[in-house]
């Protein structure tokens, strides 16, 4: 496995079957055109949807000199029982470990790295990602390691038994490092009991518990055609790739997936803190509310909170807890948005003797928004957002990432034109309208890392 493979909990914006190749992709029939979608106009990108389900998605960008290509897939621990949690990400570890084609290990990571590419995979909540970036000429090569990686992994007894110990290994990273940790536990705050809240790695006791032939169960159940997507951007046209794809991922193989599992509503109408007990310099702490979904009315005015609030140096949460007052090095707050829930966070590092400073002042701020907020501040958080998604899509990878992360949990994908044309159309009015709806007594979540036992104190905080 890649040493950076991964597990993820930040929302991506992005961010796999054991059958032979069928066929000659130049006899595969494609669906009519009302199920391709080509926006010449703006050259974003172009979709086509194979007659097994699988969608094809590719952005042709002639200017530059490498390719990205994604495969994406609906499985991640949102999908998992209880018995099985971490199997998402243990599966996306085995990918790596040898296949038919590339029994060894080595064979897998040799192909790309000699070529001077990239592989490497992540796995989140809702979705698991495997990708390349490769040089132009070496497009066909990634794609061929990409797609034998998802359609024969061995699953060798003593490569499972040895992958299982450096999971566990990894698991056991994020207790030791404090901000991570917080992470974790902010998560178990806002969706306790529930595969929402928990590690998407699993637990210890999950992932020793996990069987080869459960992966393999899990893996033919989810690595199907009508649960992937493929996404290819770089100096590639269209025509090129499906014909590709289509002939190392055209097969006929249908098969009913495990569901995305809901969030369970929160009974608990009160504040929450979770605290990490350990001897740091630093106390790290995580604010947390619930937030909006991702195709919620009002994503993008949270969006545009969140921006003002605590996004970049001129931020309001920067400005006041480091420049005005010193206690933070690196103060921010993020806006997450899933399939149907959010969580608006911030997060930052203070003194052990500031943490009620440092969460006394950050509610401040956030309260301070519910008063309004001025034209001048919201022009400047649109403008910064729209430079910032310019930038970021500027990469062939990320433009990979945008199109497929889309297309699998969305069904669909918005150009960057239209997510800046909402941005734009977003008032202070309906920034302030958040603000009021999302900051107030008891919505608050808190995980706080540092040398303290008692979550009381911190109660009394979030409750006053």
């Amino acid at each position: 496995m890649a040493p950076s493979a991964c597990r993820t909990r930040s929302c991506p914006t992005w961010a796999a079957s054991r059958r032979s190749i069928r066929g000659d992709a130049r006899r595969l029939p494609l669906r009519d055109g009302s199920d391709s979608i080509g926006l010449r106009r703006n050259r974003l990108y172009e979709r086509t949807v194979l007659p097994n389900g699988l969608r094809v998605l590719s952005s042709t960008m002639p200017h530059v000199r490498s390719v990205a290509t994604g495969i994406f897939v609906g499985a991640g621990s949102r999908y998992e029982d209880d018995d099985i949690a971490g199997a998402s990400h243990f599966l996306e570890h085995m990918l790596f470990k040898g296949t038919a084609k590339r029994p060894e290990p080595q064979m897998i990571s040799r192909a790309i790295e000699s070529v001077g590419g990239i592989l490497n995979a992540s796995t989140d909540r809702e979705a698991t990602l495997y990708y390349t970036k490769v040089a132009r000429d070496h497009f066909d090569i990634a794609l061929d390691v990409l797609t034998d990686m998802y359609n024969s992994p061995l699953f060798v007894p003593d490569e499972v038994e040895r992958e299982r110990g450096v999971i566990l290994e990894e698991l056991a990273m994020t207790y030791d490092h404090p901000d991570s940790l917080a992470d974790l536990l902010i998560d178990r705050a806002l969706w306790p009991d529930q595969p929402m809240g928990r590690d998407v790695g699993g637990t210890r006791e999950s992932v020793g518990g996990i069987t080869k032939e459960q992966l393999a169960a899990y893996h033919a159940r989810q690595y199907v055609p009508s649960n992937t997507v493929v996404a290819v951007a770089g100096n590639v046209e269209h025509e090129e790739v499906v014909e590709r794809v289509a002939a190392l991922l055209g097969y006929d193989r249908t098969q009913e997936t495990l569901p995305m599992r809901p969030v369970l509503p929160d009974e608990d109408s009160g504040v929450r803190v979770e605290i990490g007990n350990r001897k740091t310099d630093q106390a790290h702490i995580c604010l947390a509310v619930d937030g909006p979904a991702a195709n919620a009315d009002d994503r993008y005015a949270v969006d545009m909170m969140n921006t003002v609030l605590g996004e970049g140096m001129s931020s309001r949460l920067f400005v006041e807890l480091r420049e005005r007052r010193g206690l933070a090095y690196d103060v921010h707050s993020s806006a997450m948005h899933y399939h149907d829930c959010g969580a608006l966070l911030v997060s930052c590092g203070v003194d052990t003797a500031n943490a009620d400073k440092a969460v006394q002042a950050v509610l401040r701020e956030q309260y301070g928004m519910q008063e309004g907020v001025t034209e001048e501040e919201l022009s400047r958080a649109t403008e910064y957002a729209v430079g910032r998604l310019g930038l970021r899509l500027e990469d062939t990878r990320a433009v990979m990432g945008w199109m497929g992360g889309q297309e699998l949990l969305r069904n669909e994908v918005r150009t960057p034109e239209e997510v800046v044309a909402s941005i734009r159309t977003i008032t202070t009015e309906e920034v302030t309208d958040a603000a009021r709806r999302y900051f107030g007594p008891g919505a608050y979540r808190l995980s706080v890392v540092g040398p303290y036992r008692s979550q009381a104190r911190f109660e009394k905080l979030l409750a006053a």
